[in-house]
């Protein structure tokens, strides 16, 4: 393995940019490429082998491409598919569930904890487990939210509709006296300031997927596959749907990155 292979990113969607873009600020000398299933998304109402069955296509496609590294950027593939293909990879493999939780753990002063994410995650209870592994008496609230990811994913998450779509789902965590509340998916921090504003800012937001960069940083050091290579890294984009919507958002998310991504079949 040579430290100027790329690190594989795969989300359902879109979402996992929320993570590649801050890839790119901590670790601005890496490798990426991405893969977001856009023709399939959202993942969270599939059954978990659906689940397991599109994650493993996607890692195929992505060893392919000789990555050193592979991060799930997406919730329900972590919940559901990440110690299978941990096991069978001889690369460092990492998911978005574990980071999310160790910060949340660290920032909360009253233990009330919330969890925003997919059927599937919320289904999974995998934060609800991590969570209570670290801190037993924690009060951990979970509610999944299935009109975030179409949001999102149609580019309409600074709409009108959007603002309304929040605020009714997240009425039944306005009353649970939380101090920290868990975006528990990648797609969710392009909706952080309607989120804010609907819970309010005595309550702070943790973006998994930013949380899960630290992890990957340690990883690099601790395997000694960071690239110290001086040059232009390199960002590779592929998408399963739309290139223009793909695209569209990633330009409006990535600000100073030029994305024209490659549309793909799996």
């Amino acid at each position: 393995m040579t430290n100027t292979q790329p690190i594989g990113f795969i989300d359902s969607g879109v979402g996992g940019l929320t993570v590649v873009k801050e890839a790119m600020k901590q670790l601005p000398n890496e490798h990426i490429i991405y893969l977001g299933d856009t023709a399939r998304c959202p993942y969270g109402p599939r059954p978990a082998e659906q689940v397991i069955a599109y994650t493993w296509q996607m890692t195929h496609f992505l060893l392919e491409k000789n990555i050193k590294m592979l991060v799930i950027a997406c919730n329900t593939a972590t919940a559901v598919a990440l110690e299978e293909i941990k096991e069978q990879l001889n690369i460092p493999v990492v998911g978005v569930i574990l980071p999310g939780t160790r910060a949340a753990v660290k920032t909360t002063k009253n233990r009330n904890i919330g969890i925003i994410g997919t059927a599937g995650t919320v289904k999974s209870g995998s934060y609800e487990k991590a969570i209570k592994t670290k801190v037993p008496e924690a009060t951990v609230s979970s509610l999944a939210c299935p009109k975030f990811v179409p949001i999102v994913e149609s580019n309409q998450f600074q709409s009108s509709v959007a603002k309304k779509i929040v605020a009714e789902t997240l009425i039944p965590l306005k009353f649970k006296k939380l101090d920290t509340l868990i975006l528990g998916c990648t797609h969710y921090p392009l909706l952080r300031p309607i989120i804010q504003n609907v819970m309010g800012e005595q309550v702070t937001l943790i973006d998994s997927g930013a949380e899960t960069i630290g992890e990957v940083s340690m990883l690099l050091d601790y395997f000694d596959i960071a690239n110290t290579t001086a040059g232009q890294p390199s960002a590779y984009f592929y998408t399963t749907g739309s290139t223009v919507m793909f695209d569209g958002i990633a330009k409006e998310w990535l600000e100073t990155i030029p994305v024209h991504s490659e549309h793909i079949d799996l």
